[in-house]
């Protein structure tokens, strides 16, 4: 039988070794690491007091915080993460998900809540899938498209709606946002980059570092992508479809200005999960 030692101090060391190096959230992190290491869930590692593991098992575990020490992100590490309940595997080319994106979600499903209406549904620059597989997930009878620049991206976007069973209902394709795509969609959703390049590098370092630069950078100003987009949608749009774009904090007024200037309609702003201006939502002008 292999032995056995103590958790708690293992995680309090961990954790120091962490904050010390400005891990936000060092814990957290930690106790995610520690679920996969130890295969102990994340609610009973919150009270780890009385806690032992294999003595075997806590290289494997140390080999882990090391990764976290260079500051790449957990879940990076663990190669999923999950969004809207759904676990979503994780590519070099794509980005992770974030709780702030579910609002774009969220603010879909306001604004079209018949669930049961066979939507057709527009994803650009798709990564992981995350917004356009919780929209299917919510939608039983919709179909889907998503795009991205990257073919890794793609194809995991590709690999996660198989994994969820919802590879019958959706396509996965790889071009320059909308090249090539004909047909219209009743609600075209994007998490473009709307970075400027120039504030890249001063990004923590678990983006600047690890994210991939392409789907962070908007151009000079950020706004770049929308203004693309927003000349290319309106051949895609059907009649009475609404468009959502996920944006920077600050970015708010000028991305629903955008929108305005091309002549979409019932242009709005819905904030986020912290209050911040997040998604500006439109609806195609011929309604």
């Amino acid at each position: 039988m292999s032995e056995r030692i103590s958790l708690p101090p293992l995680l309090r060391a961990a954790e120091k070794r962490l904050a010390d190096l400005g891990v936000e959230e060092a814990r957290l992190d930690l106790l995610y690491l520690a679920e996969r290491a130890f295969a102990i869930p994340v609610n009973r590692l919150r009270r780890a007091d009385g806690l032992t593991v294999p003595a075997d098992a806590v290289p494997g575990f140390q080999a882990l915080v090391d990764r976290r020490a260079t500051r790449e992100p957990v879940q990076r590490i663990l190669g999923d993460w999950e969004f809207w309940g759904l676990t979503l595997a994780l590519g070099p080319e794509t980005l992770i998900p974030r709780p702030d994106t579910e609002t774009l979600v969220e603010a879909v499903l306001r604004a079209r809540p018949d669930r049961t209406h066979p939507w057709r549904i527009l994803d650009l620059g798709t990564g992981t899938g995350a917004i356009l597989l919780a929209l299917l997930s919510e939608y039983p009878h919709s179909f889907g498209v998503g795009v991205d620049l990257s073919p890794d991206a793609a194809k995991v976007a590709a690999g996660n709606a198989a994994a969820l069973g919802l590879d019958g209902r959706s396509a996965f394709l790889s071009g320059s946002w909308v090249d090539a795509l004909t047909g219209r969609f009743d609600i075209i959703v994007s998490n473009p980059p709307y970075i400027p390049d120039a504030d890249i590098e001063g990004l923590a370092p678990e983006v600047a570092r690890f994210e991939p630069w392409r789907a962070l950078a908007g151009g000079a100003d950020g706004l770049d992508p929308y203004r693309h987009l927003v000349k290319v949608l309106p051949p895609l749009l059907a009649p009475g479809g609404i468009i959502g774009f996920e944006h920077g904090a600050d970015q708010g007024p000028d991305v629903a200005s955008l929108l305005r200037y091309a002549g979409f309609g019932d242009v709005h702003t819905r904030q986020d999960l912290g209050g911040r201006d997040r998604i500006a939502m439109a609806q195609d002008f011929h309604s």
